[in-house]
């Protein structure tokens, strides 16, 4: 068993800014642009020690089913953090949320039954690395829920989001990269793919760079290797 908490400063993200613009955001787009529906799937039937990585402003915490014993929130950002801990205190099921970035996450190696990435692998600064330290701290078997934006299958759509992520995009939204391949990166990552869908957002509303969406299930396999 290893611990991984000590080589992350507490603010390894600060995007003051960003944060604020985003607690608006995600809030409206729960209620009016229906992901809160989206949630709600992502986290059906979890069961035990669950870790949320990039936890933002909480609004998963009120999807949790009863059978989650434990969930740790990671959130690196000041702001953002904050507010999950003034959502975790209305949570149905124990919530603890401290700071911590994806990279490094500061808990025990196979510690969790499940971990839960949503929207937010788009802007992890070593996505390879993150994904390596969700399945250290999985439990051989543990499943990984995601609920992430990513490159789109039109071509132009995808052409469009390229050039983002190498000049504004990054910069005005929080670290977010558009572009990135989340799913083939999962599987690279030694993680086994089950069901999975792929989905726009809005439903049936322009094509933004962040529409193309996937949510699904991976996990880390019987073995004991890191």
């Amino acid at each position: 068993m290893t611990q991984r908490g000590s080589k992350v400063p507490k603010d390894a993200v600060h995007h003051p800014l960003f944060a604020r613009f985003y607690a608006k955001m995600s809030v409206s787009a729960d209620l009016k642009g229906g992901i809160a529906a989206y949630r709600a799937e992502l986290l059906e039937g979890l069961s035990g020690r669950v870790i949320e990585i990039g936890a933002g402003n909480g609004l998963n915490f009120a999807h949790y089913p009863a059978t989650v014993s434990e969930v740790v929130a990671l959130e690196p950002e000041r702001t953002l953090r904050k507010l999950a801990a003034e959502a975790a205190l209305r949570a149905e099921v124990p919530v603890d949320v401290v700071p911590g970035a994806a990279e490094a996450m500061p808990v025990k190696s196979e510690g969790f039954d499940a971990a839960v990435a949503s929207l937010v692998l788009c802007t992890v600064r070593d996505l390879p690395r993150a994904l390596s330290e969700i399945r250290r701290v999985l439990r051989p078997g543990g499943e990984l829920r995601f609920f992430e934006h990513g490159i789109a299958e039109r071509r132009g759509l995808a052409t469009t989001q390229r050039v983002l992520d190498r000049t504004v995009w990054p910069l005005l939204f929080g670290g977010c990269h558009t572009a990135r391949d989340t799913v083939a990166a999962i599987e690279e990552a030694g993680f086994e793919l089950g069901a999975h869908r792929r989905f726009r957002v809005p439903n049936g509303g322009p094509q933004l760079p962040t529409s193309p969406c996937i949510l699904g299930v991976a996990r880390r396999p019987q073995d004991t290797d890191r």
